[in-house]
C-alpha cells in the first residue's frame, strides 16, 4: 500500500489515522464470525452480563431447589408463624410457618417454566403464521395477516383473565393462555423481516437462479432474522412471568399450597401484613422485579449484539 507523505493511501484517499480510528471504534476483528462477532458484543454489554449472570443464578436456584432449600415449601410449622428473617429462616416464614426462601426456590420453578413455556409456544405459532405470510405473500399474507389484526384487536391480558377464568387456576392452563394470545406481535416481526429480506439482490439472484422457497428460507432468510426475534422472545419471556405473577395474584393462576411469587404476594395483602411482615411481599416482589429486570438487561444486549450497524454494549 503506497501513502503520502501525511499519511494518505494513494489508493483509497482516506487519512490511514481515520481508518485507524474507525478500526478501534468497531474494536472486532474483520475476521470474525457473526456470531462470535455477536457474542464479543454481548460479552462487552456489563448490564447485559450482569442481567446473564443473576438469570443463571436464578435458573440454577430452582433447577436445585429441592436441595438448596432447607425446608420442604408447602410443610407448615404454625408455632413459627410471622418469624422474621433469621439464621435459622433467612427470609423468615408466612403465616402458616411455612419458610419463605425455600417458597421463593420452589416459586422459581414456576415462574421460569411459565415464562419458557408459553413463550415457546406462541414461539411455533408466530414462525408457522409469520413464515408463511412472510414467504408466500398473496392471498395466504393479505389472510393471516387480516385474522392477526384482528387477533390484535382484543385485549391480551382482558382475554388472558377471560380464558384463565373460563379453564380455571392451573400452571398448564396459564402456560397455554400466554401461548395462544402472545404471538401476534411476534408473527407480524418475523413477516416483516422475511419482506425485507426477499428484496435483497443476493435473495433475488437465488431465486432467479431457480432457488426453492424452503431452500432460501433456511440458507438465506433465517438466519438473519434470529437476532431480531431472539430478543423479543427474551422480552416475552418477561412479560410472561409478569403475566404469570398477576394471575396468581388475583387467584386465576397457581393456587395454594402450590408456591409461586404472585400467590405469595397474594396471600400478604393487607395492611396488617405491610406493616408487621413486609418481609412476605419484599422477599417474592424482589425476586419477581430482579428477574424481569435481568432479562429485559439481556435483551438489551441481543439488541445490540445482532445490530448489524456494529452498535456497541452500552452498559
Amino acid at each position: 500500500m503506497s501513502t503520502t507523505a501525511d499519511g494518505h493511501d494513494l489508493t483509497l484517499g482516506v487519512p490511514l489515522r481515520r481508518v485507524a480510528e474507525v478500526v478501534d471504534v468497531i474494536d472486532l476483528p474483520v475476521d470474525l464470525s457473526p456470531w462470535r462477532r455477536a457474542f464479543r458484543r454481548f460479552a462487552s454489554h456489563k448490564l447485559a452480563v450482569l442481567g446473564f449472570t443473576i438469570l443463571l443464578l436464578f435458573v440454577l436456584l430452582a433447577i436445585f431447589a429441592d436441595v438448596v432449600a432447607p425446608y420442604h415449601p408447602n410443610k407448615q410449622h404454625l408455632d413459627k408463624a410471622f418469624t422474621p428473617p433469621d439464621g435459622i429462616n433467612w427470609l423468615g416464614t408466612d403465616l402458616l410457618g411455612r419458610d419463605v426462601f425455600s417458597r421463593i426456590l420452589a416459586g422459581a420453578r414456576i415462574s421460569l417454566s411459565v415464562g419458557t413455556v408459553g413463550v415457546a409456544i406462541y414461539l411455533v405459532i408466530a414462525i408457522v403464521l409469520g413464515s408463511a405470510a412472510g414467504l408466500i405473500g398473496g392471498r395466504v399474507d393479505n389472510f393471516i395477516m387480516r385474522f392477526t389484526d384482528l387477533w390484535m384487536t382484543f385485549p391480551s391480558f382482558v382475554m388472558i383473565l377471560i380464558a384463565a377464568g373460563i379453564l380455571g387456576p392451573s400452571i398448564f392452563n396459564i402456560m397455554i393462555i400466554i401461548g395462544v394470545f402472545g404471538w401476534p406481535g411476534l408473527a407480524r416481526l418475523i413477516r416483516g423481516q422475511l419482506l425485507l429480506f426477499r428484496e435483497l439482490d443476493y435473495v433475488i439472484a437465488a431465486r432467479t437462479a431457480g432457488a426453492s422457497i424452503p431452500h432460501l428460507a433456511i440458507r438465506h432468510m433465517v438466519p438473519n432474522i434470529l437476532g431480531p426475534v431472539a430478543v423479543a422472545v427474551t422480552l416475552g419471556v418477561a412479560g410472561a412471568i409478569l403475566a404469570e405473577a398477576g394471575l396468581s395474584f388475583l387467584g386465576l393462576g397457581v393456587t395454594e399450597p402450590t408456591a409461586s411469587w404472585g400467590s405469595m404476594i397474594s396471600s400478604s395483602r393487607g395492611i396488617a401484613f405491610f406493616t408487621r411482615a413486609p418481609w412476605m411481599w419484599l422477599a417474592p416482589g424482589a425476586a419477581i422485579s430482579l428477574t424481569v429486570l435481568s432479562i429485559n438487561f439481556i435483551g438489551d444486549g441481543l439488541r445490540d449484539a445482532f445490530d448489524v450497524r456494529g452498535g456497541q454494549g452500552r452498559g
